[in-house]
């Protein structure tokens, strides 16, 4: 499932990554959610040379819908799914590439650990000729590069339609004996910066806002805001986290419904700052 806005430049990477894998997916829809650009034309023209790829068009909305939109897409996706016995979902952003064997190794990592319900790889940016990774705590996998096994998914039932999903189907999974985890080794090419699109200030002011939804303990964002005060951008990266999840706040922002999971999400973030044993590795 990919669900894409504004992505002509770099989709026909994506797809022609995955038409390139020595494991072909039995089903691939893209949705293309209202983009402005040659995106939904793109995503066509390729439907119609692989039977195997789906193209799913959605009316532009006028803006990008924080947090929610792309997962209202991926559902748009979803719920137009023929194939039924499916016993792996990928979920993958349109900016990516990957080498051929990727998913044939990513599954077979999944087939060496029965307990592993989320999986993916690690993104890079390449800089100056030089890999940069996204790097992020081990049990966390890029909401962009996501593989549930189908056990896993129909235990945390789905997705959270909001920002923070790609966190909380994970402290989800953990909570109900899954494990989570990204594969070093397996590395995808990230053409943008996660959070491109709402701009420097603007991706970090959403970080925060994300985690005060998917319910971080609020000791815990403020040990992650002092960490960025030796981080680029130098402080402004820890203001920036701070205003975000204070102001979603005073907002009033709804915050998962899930109380259980917000529960074993803050125990493990301080278990984190005590040193204790923890998924956030």
């Amino acid at each position: 499932m990919t669900p894409v806005r504004d992505e002509e430049s770099y989709v026909p990477l994506t797809i022609e990554s995955m038409t390139s894998q020595t494991v072909i997916p039995q089903e691939w829809v893209i949705v293309n959610d209202g983009s402005k650009d040659r995106t939904g034309s793109v995503i066509d023209e390729y439907a119609r040379r692989y039977s195997w790829i789906r193209a799913v068009h959605r009316p532009d909305r006028g803006y990008r819908k924080w947090g929610a939109g792309i997962i209202e897409a991926f559902y748009a996706g979803y719920d137009a799914l023929t194939t039924k016995d499916w016993q792996f979902m990928a979920k993958m952003d349109g900016d990516l590439s990957f080498p051929p064997e990727y998913f044939e190794a990513a599954f077979g990592k999944f087939a060496d650990a029965p307990k592993l319900g989320i999986g993916g790889g690690f993104l890079y940016h390449e800089e100056n000729g030089k890999k940069q990774l996204e790097l992020h705590p081990m049990f966390h996998v890029r909401g962009g590069a996501k593989i549930y096994r189908r056990a896993c998914w129909e235990d945390i039932g789905g997705l959270w339609v909001g920002p923070g999903s790609d966190t909380v189907d994970e402290v989800k999974a953990n909570m109900l004996g899954w494990t989570t985890r990204s594969f070093m080794d397996l590395q995808i090419n990230h053409h943008r910066w996660t959070g491109a699109a709402y701009g420097r200030w603007g991706g970090i002011v959403k970080n925060g806002k994300t985690d005060y939804v998917s319910g971080y303990h609020p000791l815990f964002v403020l040990a992650k805001a002092a960490s960025h005060l030796v981080k680029k951008p130098y402080v402004l990266g820890g203001v920036g986290l701070l205003y975000g999840y204070v102001s979603a706040k005073l907002q009033g922002i709804p915050q998962v419904d899930d109380p259980k999971m917000i529960r074993y999400l803050r125990r493990q973030q301080l278990a984190k700052l005590m040193f204790q044993e923890t998924i956030w590795k």
